[in-house]
């Protein structure tokens, strides 16, 4: 799979119908980008004649005859087409995968002018996991086509993902430890929500002319957005970030987000972690075993760094205090904790840190 900025290289030397290809599957989680990144290829696609569009949706009893005969159909005018497959689970299902690797065989015979294609299809997924890149139906469609991932910016990707999109309206954040710091306020104000945070970033586009804003005009213009999950909770828990810990647990607070829930997937957490602690010790792969337990992404690397910077008697600890938190959720006495679970969640981050 190719990243966004080959998409872009891509989309550049579109100079004509036959540089398209006849079948794209995008794979992402981030509504933003996929929009965008849909958008900038669409368009390319209208000023080369593709201006006949049919969406379709996979839900319960979709019609996989309908994609392949997609593929094959002339528009009723003579336009070229341009098809959307919108897959929102990201699992077709026996019959769907079946009727997508013969789907691609059907766009790979597709004889190929100097007109280009009469069909683009577009196949839309959500982000993947590494069993379904390996899947027989998602390895033929990636050879029929081009297949693209579009990853949404991490915590420590998000400063300067803002600083390029200011950069497109010509502004900047002012030189120095100012402006760096007015880009950690920025992505603090975001963090999870790139929707928002490009509506904040355009905001700055009205409200000020082109060039270097001030840490004050870019901190009275920008409102509190950010959006947080468990999964990124624990992520901060394992790097030890207690800083992003707490602002995160305020916001899961403030939102409503069950509680039992989120102790639930911080116990999960550290037991894997105290498992792992446990074969890191005896000599085993820890690598070995972080596939097992299908860690990747960002886990990927934090986990190894928690494995060194964690105390045993602190892991223990830990463990201790979110089983205590557990009979407190659940309505029973649990001594030496906060009378808050929320707070006894901070004190698991600290103990982590």
């Amino acid at each position: 799979m190719v990243k966004s900025d080959a998409l872009a290289v891509h989309i550049k030397s579109l100079s004509s119908a036959a540089s398209l290809k006849p079948l794209y599957v995008f794979s992402g989680d981030e509504p933003l980008l996929m929009m965008e990144a849909m958008d900038q290829l669409r368009g390319s696609a209208r000023k080369l004649g593709y201006t006949d569009r049919e969406v379709l949706l996979q839900e319960r009893g979709f019609d996989w005859s309908a994609l392949l005969s997609a593929g094959q159909t002339m528009s009723l005018f003579g336009d070229k087409r341009w098809v959307e497959l919108r897959i929102p689970t990201g699992k077709p299902g026996k019959d769907g995968a079946e009727a997508l690797k013969q789907f691609s065989k059907q766009m790979e015979s597709q004889a190929l002018g100097s007109d280009g294609p009469d069909t683009v299809v577009c196949i839309i997924l959500p982000k993947l996991d590494g069993k379904t890149k390996t899947s027989a139906w998602f390895s033929a469609l990636e050879e029929a086509g081009m297949a693209i991932q579009l990853d949404s910016p991490d915590r420590a990707q998000l400063p300067q993902w803002i600083a390029g999109r200011m950069k497109r309206q010509g502004q900047e954040v002012e030189p120095g430890v100012a402006g760096q710091r007015a880009l950690q306020f920025i992505a603090d104000q975001v963090e999870g929500n790139l929707i928002a945070a490009h509506q904040e970033i355009i905001k700055l586009g009205l409200l000020h002319p082109a060039g270097a804003l001030t840490e004050e005009q870019i901190r009275a213009a920008i409102l509190k957005v950010a959006r947080y999950n468990v999964f990124e909770l624990t992520e901060a828990m394992l790097a030890g970030d207690l800083s992003r810990l707490n602002s995160m647990l305020d916001g899961l607070k403030g939102e409503g987000e069950p509680l039992v829930l989120i102790l639930w997937s911080v116990t999960e957490e550290l037991r894997l972690l105290s498992k792992l602690k446990a074969a890191n010790d005896a000599g085993e792969s820890v690598q070995q075993l972080m596939r097992a337990h299908r860690i990747w992404g960002n886990k990927e690397r934090l986990y190894p760094a928690a494995l060194k910077r964690i105390q045993p008697l602190r892991l223990r600890r830990a463990i201790q205090v979110a089983a205590g938190l557990d009979r407190q959720a659940k309505g029973l006495s649990a001594a030496e904790l906060p009378t808050d679970p929320w707070d006894g969640l901070r004190l698991v981050g600290n103990l982590l840190r």
